[in-house]
């Protein structure tokens, strides 16, 4: 479970912007908070806020830190850039580190993971974590400077820091050096947090829950409930060997032949160059989507209709994609981020994905997403500490982030219009002649 997360220099963020899981003191839906030790937390978090204001840069940020944690001993070779994205609107924040930081629980024990990073080099890192409710370092690091308590295992991770090049997590690598602290603070990035993926990824998506009948059976629940007239899905996986790029190519034109033919050769070789030559053929997947539709036969009596995936609307295709995210999130008690949640789908729709975390919530699953969606507030579905606003300076070009339980609001307010009038800003100032 997230317990906050704080963004400092990156994209438009100049200075620090923090999303806080823990509860303040509202009355309202206090059904729907989870709870760690004496503590309560937000379930689900909305941002909105204007176009260009910076919404999605929180939840590219998150994505960024989470695919750097978890590849980065595999990414990182010796002449590598960190890939960070700092502040560019100045003449100094483009050369000051760009820092991340997370505070969770997993399994139980409670974890504090942080760096700083500039393009160049990783400037600062530490994790903390309390295995037995007494919260103690795991290592410090400035630089190249590592610090670790004085223990058993000081040694060990002396050992592993003299592995870690200065555009290297020790973080990452300690896990492939099998030492168990970070292993144990690692397992949350790579198994509880999911990133909703375009719809136009969903047959990817499927195919990574291809043997778990549970995962498909739950996204045909999640359609059949959306009132979509879908009936039953059906999928076909089929893993097939590519041995020679041809086999690939016989149903494309010539022009698209030639330049597939030359992409796929120079990465094939590629990767055969990293890999010893070991690499003889090329794994790929086919997927079969048939979805079944409810219609009358020529004696009005109702009768299932195989369709094609590509028969669907986009709205209908993104919902399956969501779905298999909401599922996994759910399943493994995980955090999932959605960028603009209601694109595509209808407001009833939208409703019952966040309904989805924000009632009955067993496995302390969390959502954050953005939205430019007013009906989420009107319908106040949420409390005033889960409704997060991005407004961003038109001088400096900076973005802020903030709560609207942070402003005077009073409890019988209507916070969508209040907001449409522009009294929490982060709304555009549209210029007419």
């Amino acid at each position: 479970m997230l317990l906050f997360f704080i963004v400092k220099n990156y994209r438009s963020f100049k200075d620090e912007a923090v999303i806080d899981m823990e509860a303040v003191g509202l009355s309202d839906h206090k059904d729907c908070l989870l709870h760690y030790r004496k503590k309560s937390f937000l379930p689900v978090i909305s941002i909105n806020g204007k176009n260009g204001g910076g919404k999605s840069n929180v939840i590219r940020a998150f994505w960024l830190a989470t695919q750097f944690i978890n590849n980065a001993q595999r990414s990182q070779h010796e002449t590598a850039e960190v890939p960070v994205t700092p502040f560019e609107l100045n003449d100094y924040s483009r050369n000051e580190p760009t820092s991340f930081e997370f505070e969770y629980t997993n399994d139980g024990i409670w974890f504090r993971y942080g760096f700083s990073a500039t393009r160049k080099q990783i400037t600062q890192e530490h994790l903390y974590w309390a295995p037995n409710g007494q919260k103690s370092i795991v290592f410090q690091r400035y630089f190249q400077d590592f610090v670790f308590p004085s223990n058993s295992e000081k040694k060990n991770k002396e050992l592993i820091s003299k592995a870690v090049g200065t555009n290297q997590l020790f973080f990452a690598v300690s896990c492939t050096m099998n030492y168990e602290p970070c292993i144990k603070a690692m397992k949350w990035f790579r198994e509880k947090v999911v990133f909703s993926k375009k719809y136009s990824d969903f047959g990817s998506s499927i195919f990574e829950y291809r043997e778990d009948p549970e995962m498909l059976k739950s996204v045909l629940e999640n359609i059949k409930k959306a009132d979509l007239g879908i009936s039953d899905m059906k999928f076909e996986f089929d893993n097939k060997t590519l041995s020679d790029v041809k086999e690939l190519l016989n149903n494309l034109h010539t022009d698209a032949k030639k330049q597939i033919t030359n992409a796929l050769l120079q990465f094939k070789n590629s990767l055969s160059a990293n890999s010893g030559n070991y690499l003889e053929n090329v794994q790929y997947n086919d997927l079969k989507t048939t979805l079944y539709h409810i219609g009358l036969n020529s004696k009005g009596e109702k009768k299932e209709y195989p369709l094609n995936l590509s028969d669907e609307s986009d709205g209908t295709i993104r919902l399956m994609a969501l779905a298999i995210a909401i599922g996994s999130a759910i399943k493994n008690g995980g955090i999932l981020f959605i960028d603009d949640i209601e694109d595509k789908l209808h407001p009833k729709i939208v409703e019952y994905i966040i309904n989805r975390f924000q009632k009955n919530n067993q496995n302390d699953s969390q959502l954050i997403f953005t939205t430019h969606s007013v009906d989420i507030m009107n319908r106040e579905l949420l409390r005033r500490d889960q409704l997060y606003l991005v407004d961003k300076n038109e001088l400096s070009g900076t973005s802020s982030l903030y709560s609207v339980a942070d402003l005077s609001v009073r409890n019988d307010e209507k916070i969508g219009k209040s907001y449409l009038l522009g009294k929490y800003g982060a709304i555009p100032h549209i210029q007419e002649k």
